[in-house]
């Protein structure tokens, strides 16, 4: 169990007038317990209280990882496939005396099927959404944090960099990606942060296109947004790549993707707002005449998820706190023609941004 960042939830727990919080197997689960589970058709639950130790509803064929971060073993309401998880709910419900509680609940992650299983055994419980009180936890990343994130970047540029005199021009979007995969875990990453997305020509005017069979010609536009996953920690990076010799508007387009990128990271300064951030990326691609084509916010958070609070955009007044790490990549996407995106990965220093990625930002040509 991480000790410090439990003590830190019991006070916000306090302060929200919360006995306790259920948490799902994800991202959360490891922040605050060190535990690695992931949703499927046999339930998790990690309870952590403001006055009591935690524990866990679990099948017994993952009890270990709960023992293995010291969760008391009388704690641990473990339950086989062939018994069905009911009679652990109901063992958990009496030792907690969940029934008449206020828990916070993730409301994005949980599922009926949990909501239900509580329901059932502690029809008094009350459960309130807490996503809000996690993320304002995870979004000061520490020493420790900015560490893995830097190695997560690194490894990530390591693999383009042995992927970009690979690409041809012929190859197909599926076959870039598969060896951009490879290139991942070749160059150390756990898993790829998420699928990557390689979209050219006018594929690449969908921001969140999925690898085609088309092939790469000459002229067209390649971007290739992709992210390792190492020690838990994600990096989320974009570059837009020459196939060959592409022609004016092309070049066009890049530049004020260029300049917007560069804004938005000199815009990243302690009291800087994600609508501050936004507008100043946005000035720029506005000025170059393409502000029709910019249809996204300009970042999203950055740590155990490739996509947290905090919201680069338009209405998020709230001032960024040091320690934060987001993405700052404006796009340009003209339909049935091209797509142009710049992704750097920021971390929100107490003297100012700091692009943890360190690729560079001019247009490079490939195949």
């Amino acid at each position: 169990m991480h000790t410090s960042r439990l003590e830190k939830l019991r006070h916000h727990l306090r302060d929200a007038e919360l006995g306790g919080i259920v948490i799902m197997p994800g991202n959360n689960m490891v922040y605050l317990s060190g535990i690695h589970s992931h949703i499927s058709e046999r339930p998790i639950l990690l309870f952590l209280f403001a006055d009591q130790p935690p524990a866990i509803i679990i099948p017994t064929l993952e009890a270990m990882k709960a023992e293995d971060v010291g969760v008391a073993p009388e704690r641990i309401f473990g339950w086989t496939d062939v018994d069905g998880y009911r009679a652990a709910f109901a063992r958990a419900a009496d030792a907690l005396q969940l029934n008449g509680r206020v828990l916070g609940v993730e409301a994005e992650t949980m599922r009926v099927l949990e909501y239900k299983a509580l329901q059932s055994v502690a029809p008094e419980l009350v459960l309130e959404y807490a996503d809000g009180l996690l993320s304002a936890m995870r979004l000061r990343k520490d020493a420790g944090e900015i560490a893995a994130l830097r190695k997560a970047v690194a490894v990530a540029e390591d693999a383009i960099e042995a992927l970009l005199p690979q690409i041809k021009i012929g190859m197909t979007e599926r076959e870039v990606a598969g060896k951009l995969v490879l290139a991942l875990v070749d160059a150390g990453a756990d898993a790829p942060a998420f699928r990557p997305i390689v979209s050219t020509g006018p594929n690449a005017a969908s921001p969140h296109a999925v690898p085609t069979d088309r092939p790469l010609q000459s002229g067209d536009l390649l971007v290739i947004d992709w992210g390792a996953k190492v020690d838990d920690y994600a990096s989320d990076i974009t570059r837009t790549y020459a196939v060959g010799d592409i022609d004016e508007r092309s070049r066009a387009y890049y530049a004020a993707v260029q300049a917007a990128n560069a804004a938005g990271v000199a815009a990243s300064q302690p009291g800087a707002s994600g609508q501050d951030i936004d507008r100043a990326a946005r000035r720029a691609i506005v000025a170059a005449g393409f502000g029709d084509y910019f249809i996204h916010r300009t970042g999203h958070g950055l740590g155990m998820g490739e996509h947290e609070p905090p919201s680069l955009m338009e209405g998020n007044t709230t001032p960024l706190p040091v320690g934060a790490v987001f993405t700052v990549e404006p796009g340009v996407y003209v339909p049935g023609v091209a797509g142009v995106r710049i992704e750097d990965d920021v971390w929100l220093s107490a003297e100012g941004g700091v692009c943890l990625t360190t690729l560079s930002r001019e247009l490079r040509h490939v195949g």
